[in-house]
């Protein structure tokens, strides 16, 4: 393969980055945000081909099996899984740049021991990196439902975790000291221990927090390889990781912040409380819960002048996305205003909302934030929240609630309030939700496709 000169390498890479930066600007909005996707791909192919061209380069076989096995794994996957399995796939994913970040630094680290800066760099990349693989398979098998959603947690855990990151590190530097590549090995087993450790005690009502840091962490390690790597003999290689992985690390990391402020939470609290380890008593909620049945839901619903729908992640469980938009659309043709509220953190991942609503083809100019549709909530007829708990529970203004502070849709403000829901058990945060014991609140129990779809056979008797 025929060698580029290094200035030519670079003016393509410039082009890469270019076209990275429009597409993250792209995907800043939902109207844009598919555009924003393809044009963080061409970005991607532009860096990968002209990677191939650097001088120096070797192993193309190898490179060749990587790519092909990762691009066809990549795009079987995106074609097989359903979107209500997308936050697992996004944590396994994320995982994966983590690792390969962890990799790369592992080669360097193991050809460049000897070089100080080199080394330093791909050790900090090899700690962030291999505690974003760990965490990210825990967040997998959580979220998948192969291993427990609560927080997993034992006593002294937050020591016995900081020792071990400690101990890991001093494994690296004692390397990076001594020059002998041997304590490499227990470095990486013990920050793979610390990532695992780190994630068991999350619950599954932080993923959507959990998956934007890891993700975080994911693009500063990718983006301390390439420092490593423009270091290095092959100089120009690293370009595009450091420009791709600050941009990755920058979005990930305000995403975090953004996501942590929704739940009235800092970072460390949610990595460090195991919040939803223990239920709630129950104190402070008083009444009964009221049962509906489908027609007279449906009935309060036609002759409604606005309906707010408030989806969670019981709709995305149930694949009911799609009935959500057929009532909508019944709703609609009778003459009622239909909004949807979303909450950023509804649902296990950050947009999770937004994407099932779009994937069932429902109008973004339909979807408005918590600022947005808070205030409307009071002029709604009636407020149909379709499998979210935590983020509509009321208790969060209760002082002494564990929820106290966080903001959430007020939907007990609307006139009525029904909600869909499976049963009479507690959110992802274990706490009892006061909303389904208000005057104003009747519940509609059952799995949300068959209940909603009943609600829509109903309306359709009404017409």
């Amino acid at each position: 393969m025929i060698a580029w000169q290094a200035p030519t390498v670079d003016a393509v890479y410039v082009l890469a980055i270019i076209v990275f930066i429009l597409g993250l600007r792209s995907m800043s909005s939902p109207t844009t945000a598919r555009r924003g996707i393809v044009q963080a791909g061409v970005a991607m192919l532009i860096a990968v081909a002209v990677s191939l061209l650097v001088p120096g380069l070797s192993n193309f076989l190898f490179i060749a099996v990587g790519i092909g096995i990762g691009s066809l794994a990549g795009w079987y996957w995106a074609r097989v899984v359903q979107m209500t399995a997308m936050p697992q796939m996004v944590a396994i994913f994320n995982g994966m740049g983590g690792g390969a970040a962890g990799a790369i630094a592992a080669v360097e680290l193991l050809t460049s021991l000897n070089n100080g800066v080199t080394a330093g760099l791909s050790l900090a990349g090899a700690v962030i990196g291999s505690t974003s693989i760990a965490g990210s398979i825990i967040a997998f098998l959580k979220l998948q439902g192969w291993l427990r959603s609560k927080p997993i947690v034992f006593p002294g855990q937050q020591v016995v975790n900081i020792a071990v990151l400690v101990l890991g590190v001093a494994f690296g530097g004692y390397a990076l000291y001594s020059l002998q590549t041997f304590w490499l090995l227990p470095f990486f087993v013990l920050l793979l221990l610390y990532g695992v450790m780190l994630a068991l005690p999350i619950g599954g009502a932080d993923m959507p927090v959990v998956i934007s840091l890891f993700n975080a962490f994911t693009g500063i390690a990718v983006a301390l390889d390439g420092f490593a790597l423009v270091n290095g003999p092959l100089g120009d290689a690293g370009y595009a990781m450091v420009v791709a992985g600050t941009l990755v690390g920058a979005a990930g990391s305000l995403l975090t912040l953004l996501m942590a402020k929704a739940m009235n939470r800092s970072v460390s609290n949610v990595f460090f409380s195991a919040f939803g380890a223990t239920e709630e008593s129950g104190a402070g909620v008083q009444g009964s819960m009221k049962s509906i049945d489908a027609d007279d839901a449906a009935a309060e619903m036609a002759y409604a002048n606005e309906v707010v729908f408030v989806p969670g992640y019981g709709m995305a469980v149930a694949q009911a996305q799609q009935k959500v938009k057929e009532l909508a659309d019944l709703l609609e043709a009778r003459g009622v205003t239909v909004k949807f509220a979303i909450h950023p953190v509804a649902g296990r991942m950050p947009g999770h909302m937004n994407v099932l609503l779009a994937e069932a083809g429902i109008s973004y100019d339909k979807l408005f934030d918590r600022d947005e549709i808070n205030s409307e909530f009071p002029n709604a007829d009636v407020a149909f929240v379709v499998g979210a708990n935590d983020v509509v529970n009321p208790a969060a203004h209760r002082q002494g609630s564990p929820l106290f502070g966080m903001p959430i849709l007020d939907v007990e403000q609307a006139h009525n309030v029904i909600v869909n829901k499976r049963g009479q058990g507690k959110g992802f945060a274990g706490i009892e939700n006061d909303l389904f014991y208000k005057d104003n609140t009747r519940m509609l129990y059952g799995d949300a496709q068959a209940a909603i779809g009943q609600l829509v056979a109903a309306l359709k008797k009404l017409s």
